[in-house]
């Protein structure tokens, strides 16, 4: 193990020194240890070149799995001391402007109704195999067509045109047709929607395409608050916004899309009693936030269940016969929530 870390960091870095430095040990002890690895798998990894060292073509395959499999013992280790006292955990993959304006704000809630589940929240902004991938379940945009696992509808899209007051007033906005004669902000993954919206509000010959464009839905909403256009964006990432008046609706027209928000599960743990509990826990905050039109039949389930749940914890029942499948929401250990970050959706 030690020859292993001493081979990835010094690759790494490309240097001896610095992977001396990192690993908090000389350059002779890494020199040594890594001379050891080669003479134990009968190759050679790198080549000396002056005072810097390079991948051999074995080296730079060995690294690959190496590296992999570092990464996941790191992870394992983590997930292992995180976990403790927990009796079951949720590895949930999220889109991360998703994940930071709806889910996390709405989590304290499913903490406090299941204080023994472990989360663990990291992004996919693709698609991915279950079957290669260490989640649970996966927040996915689009249509509810996925491999292999089992869709449950949490939000439809909703979009909104929105700009700044200040941007309002200004330009004196105040219906559909008004919008030909400003500055359009744009997403990049929703180049359609503008010219969508301006369809369905029947405004006619636009050229609904023209203004910036904006990877992330984030900055696309900074620039609204900036005053740089208007810009439509689905209505949960600008929830904070239109409450606290940083940005406006100048006109209430919305744009329900086809496509939506799903929570996926493999097929194979679909009927777990952790996933039905998210799931059921999902539905009650899609719900209440107004953005869901599931159909009414299962609405009316998921409101049994959940009030089954808290007919339970209102009566103090503790036998987990009595429950049937429900995790016990009467424990108070505490839960750890493990998030990491990248790209947006």
């Amino acid at each position: 193990m030690s020859g292993l870390l001493a081979f990835e960091s010094a690759a790494r870095h490309g240097s001896i020194t610095a992977a001396a430095s990192e690993l908090n040990l000389t350059q002779s002890a890494v020199s040594r240890q890594i001379r050891q690895l080669e003479d134990f798998l009968d190759v050679g990894l790198f080549q000396r070149i002056h005072q810097r060292v390079q991948l051999t073509n074995t080296g730079r395959a060995y690294l690959s799995d190496v590296a992999r499999i570092l990464g996941e013992l790191s992870s394992a280790t983590h997930r292992t001391v995180t976990g403790a006292g927990a009796t079951c955990s949720l590895s949930l993959a999220v889109l991360p402007t998703f994940g930071t304006r709806w889910l996390v704000p709405r989590l304290p809630s499913f903490v406090a109704m299941y204080p023994d589940v472990m989360l663990r929240l990291s992004v996919r902004t693709c698609a991915f195999e279950f079957a290669t991938d260490s989640v649970d379940a996966a927040i996915h945009y689009g249509s509810a067509n996925w491999p292999g696992g089992v869709a449950s509808l949490i939000l439809d899209e909703v979009m909104v045109a929105v700009c700044s007051p200040a941007f309002q007033d200004e330009n004196d906005l105040k219906t559909p047709s008004d919008f030909n004669r400003v500055t359009l902000l744009h997403e990049a993954t929703r180049l359609w929607a503008w010219p969508d919206w301006f369809r369905r509000q029947g405004v006619d010959k636009v050229h609904a395409s023209r203004g910036p464009c904006f990877e992330q839905s984030l900055m696309l909403s900074q620039a609204a608050v900036s005053g740089l256009g208007v810009a439509l964006l689905p209505t949960f990432v600008v929830e904070e916004e239109l409450s606290n008046g940083t940005l406006v609706q100048p006109v209430k027209h919305e744009l329900v899309t086809e496509r939506a928000y799903y929570l996926v599960v493999p097929e194979s743990t679909s009927t777990s009693p952790v996933i039905q509990n998210f799931k059921l826990w999902l539905a009650e905050q899609a719900r209440s936030s107004g953005l869901s039109k599931g159909k009414p039949s299962a609405d009316m389930a998921v409101k049994t269940s959940l009030d089954r749940s808290r007919h339970l914890r209102k009566h103090s029942l503790k036998d987990s016969s009595e429950i049937n499948g429900i995790v016990q929401p009467w424990k108070t250990r505490r839960v750890r929530l493990q998030v990491a970050s990248a790209g947006d959706r």
